[in-house]
């Protein structure tokens, strides 16, 4: 909006042409989300309160866990609406990889909050079925990638770090390796949502990575220097992951141990669309399992754990996802977040630094 409506204007006033810029609108979009984040948060978790619309927690869960039933959740609205305000409120909107992205956002934000919805409605752990919820996001993410693959958006190569030059084009077998990227990393977004602040670490860390690979795709100086791909009008996502941080670290201050409020399936598999949406777009797919490296291990745990036990008999973990492993081994939870941000900050740096060895 800033940038439609003041932009134009620089000719009168010279100080309006920073709207021009995607690092100012960046720099802003972080701390009008940031701001408004802390501020909503406040009134979302009274209202929440007052309808006792609390979290439902497994029986088979950790003991320690029960201690937070009834804690407010589907922390995710407050947090989503700051981050779709203040892009709305800074970004570009002639960027149709920022539509296309907020598009998968708004659609998996639709099928979270239905399903916590039902879960708080019922006070009941089971939401939305499995199958249906698969449905909704293959379906969105199969029209996200078409629509990218179809106008030549991005094309349909796969690029591995560390190798220059693409290693094979899938044509448009890509849609569908796309659409297994955006639909596995929501899952995966959601399954490492269990414990006081360990989803957002993560969510924060990946998406201020995937805003710099973003900047650069967008660039085409930067990205011909780091030999990554240049797609038109990426750059603009760059406000949307300056939201999302800005927006995270907001939601950070309710949810940091202990939790006065739970992001909930509305927040966890539309930023996991989210990112792994902005993973696609900046060809980034494969990098993304380095940067999401936390996401990818907690799916896998689960994968791991039900295949073994539904082949063998036997489970591998004590507990899956992993972040309850560790806590059956006496890991008090905030040692395990915190352990848990540490590695995401480490893979983040491993996974930036394949830029320069191209």
């Amino acid at each position: 909006m800033l940038y439609h409506l003041l932009y134009p204007l620089s000719h009168l006033v010279r100080q309006f042409n920073l709207f021009k810029y995607i690092t100012f609108r960046s720099f802003v979009a972080f701390l009008l989300a940031t701001v408004l984040s802390i501020f909503w948060g406040r009134i979302f978790i009274s209202f929440m309160k007052r309808k006792q619309f609390g979290q439902i927690i497994r029986e088979d869960g950790p003991e320690s866990h029960f201690k937070k039933k009834g804690t407010p959740t589907m922390g995710g609205v407050f947090m989503l609406g700051s981050i779709f305000v203040t892009t709305l409120i800074c970004g570009n909107f002639f960027s149709v990889p920022l539509q296309l992205t907020l598009g998968v956002t708004f659609s998996y934000f639709l099928l979270g909050f239905y399903d916590d919805y039902l879960k708080v409605l019922k006070k009941d752990t089971k939401g939305v079925s499995a199958k249906q919820k698969l449905a909704w996001q293959f379906v969105t993410a199969f029209i996200a990638m078409f629509i990218m693959v179809n106008n030549h958006i991005i094309n349909t190569e796969l690029y591995l770090p560390f190798i220059k030059a693409p290693v094979i084009d899938l044509g448009y077998g890509y849609i569908l390796f796309g659409a297994i990227v955006i639909v596995g990393f929501s899952n995966a977004v959601n399954l490492t949502d269990g414990l006081d602040g360990l989803a957002i670490g993560p969510i924060v860390i990946s998406a201020a990575t995937l805003g710099f690979l973003t900047y650069a795709t967008g660039h085409k100086e930067i990205s011909q220097y780091l030999y990554i791909p240049y797609i038109e009008g990426i750059g603009e996502i760059t406000v949307l992951t300056s939201a999302i941080i800005g927006a995270g670290i907001g939601f950070l201050w309710y949810n940091s141990y202990p939790a006065q409020i739970f992001m909930g399936d509305v927040g966890s598999l539309s930023l996991g669309g989210t990112l792994g949406t902005i993973a696609v777009l900046a060809k980034s797919e494969f990098l993304f399992v380095v940067i999401g490296g936390i996401f990818v291990t907690e799916a896998l745990s689960v994968i791991i754990q039900v295949a073994s036990f539904k082949t063998r008999g036997v489970r591998v973990f004590k507990m899956a996802p992993i972040h309850h492993h560790f806590e059956k081994l006496g890991w008090p939870e905030t040692k395990v977040t915190v352990r848990f941000w540490i590695i995401s900050v480490c893979l983040a740096i491993l996974a930036l630094s394949t830029l320069k060895t191209r």
